[in-house]
């Protein structure tokens, strides 16, 4: 099962849920939200014979998460090995400055660990906590979170700001690889 990306979700009333042609499931056991890969809602109660989704609310319900772990750690770097890392790396690397309270830099995490699974071999990828290594934010000018700096040998090449798309970060990650 996946480790928690999704801290909260706001299910919406069971009349507004997908209706009975959109529903995978034979039986109506479950109801699968498309935009959410691998979360279902199922019922609590098992002996019920649901026939629509409005149904689950008079039984209960509960969110199970289908999908299978595909999380890449992202390597965290800091003061200590942040020279031996990126500025003296013979690869290209992408650097994600971000902090655990920010919540747009928890949206781009998954971003990330895709294109460091996606370029492995041909880009580093690392990511530093602000809030624990202050003097290379400072040393590089961070004043929002996230921001990303693509970094090649060893000089500062790109920085992109904010939770931007995948198709943003590809672009800049392509015109150094």
């Amino acid at each position: 099962m996946a480790a928690g990306l999704l801290e909260t979700v706001t299910i919406p009333r069971a009349a507004s849920l997908p209706s009975a042609s959109s529903v995978s499931i034979t039986g109506f056991r479950s109801v699968r939200f498309s935009q959410f890969r691998g979360l279902t809602v199922q019922p609590t109660h098992s002996s019920a014979k649901l026939r629509s989704p409005s149904k689950l609310a008079r039984f209960g319900s509960r969110i199970v998460c289908e999908a299978q772990e595909t999380a890449v750690d992202v390597a965290a770097v800091g003061d200590a090995n942040w020279k031996s890392s990126v500025l003296e790396s013979t690869l290209p690397v992408l650097v994600e400055f971000w902090a655990p309270w920010c919540g747009p830099c928890r949206m781009i995490h998954p971003v990330i660990e895709k294109l460091a699974k996606q370029y492995a071999g041909r880009l580093k990828c690392f990511k530093v906590n602000t809030d624990q290594s202050p003097s290379i934010a400072t040393q590089y000018g961070i004043r929002s979170i996230p921001t990303v700096i693509i970094f090649k040998n060893g000089e500062k090449k790109d920085a992109v700001i904010g939770a931007v798309p995948e198709t943003t970060l590809t672009s800049c990650i392509e015109k150094f690889l």
